[in-house]
């Protein structure tokens, strides 16, 4: 049987791709988005409403799969409480909408580094929004944990992160053995890994740092 993939983000960096992969390659696509996004792939089914309609649409989706690329940065949010508002609870909203359709696959983008106790408001967020997505119960959690994202058009970068992705094709030679985590990842390997997990079987939790996600991009 087809898979039947429901996306939030599919007009970000990352889910577009992910999107557009996962059509051309024949499956049952789906994006739910707050605003239009003008898919560029015809059998891509996007479906827009206020985030509260998303159980109502994913009821009549019954997706298989769930994928979440929501993600903002505090500057584009405007605050930390409105940052947690998209990567937390809006991804936990997604997540437990989908589940709640017959979704039993959810993969959801995180970062390296996660610590439920760290400093880092991004990070402990992030560590937050993956320890709500586990107590949800789904048969098989892919989380993936790129490092500094490069490569395509963002609307905004992090402090710092622009610096660091021009350097970066210096820095990732010295990220060797335990260090290679923290090399960075094209946007485009991370989406050909996502698309690639998005029709594996099995059951249970997978992380999935830089190595890995490499390794499934193929």
């Amino acid at each position: 049987m087809m898979r039947k993939i429901v996306i939030a983000g599919g007009s970000g960096l990352v889910g577009k791709q992910v999107a557009d992969l996962l059509a051309r390659n024949g499956m049952d696509v789906h994006l739910v988005s707050r605003r239009p996004s003008a898919p560029s792939t015809p059998n891509l089914h996007e479906h827009v409403a206020p985030s509260d309609d998303w159980s109502a649409i994913m009821a009549n989706i019954k997706p298989t799969v769930a994928i979440s690329c929501l993600g903002t940065t505090i500057r584009t949010a405007g605050s930390q409480e409105a940052f947690k508002a998209v990567d937390q609870d809006l991804v936990l909203a997604f997540a437990a909408a989908s589940h709640n359709a017959g979704a039993q696959h959810f993969i959801t983008v995180s970062s390296v580094g996660v610590m439920p106790a760290s400093s880092n408001f991004y990070l402990r967020t992030k560590a937050d929004m993956e320890q709500g997505l586990r107590n949800i119960g789904f048969q098989r959690f892919d989380i993936m944990r790129p490092s500094l994202l490069t490569g395509g058009k963002r609307e905004a970068h992090r402090p710092g992160e622009a610096f660091g992705i021009l350097l970066s094709p210096f820095v990732d030679r010295l990220m060797i053995g335990p260090l290679r985590k923290y090399a960075s990842t094209p946007s485009h390997i991370l989406a050909q890994a996502i698309a690639a997990l998005a029709i594996v079987q099995g059951e249970g939790i997978f992380i999935h740092e830089n190595d890995s996600i490499r390794a499934h991009a193929g």
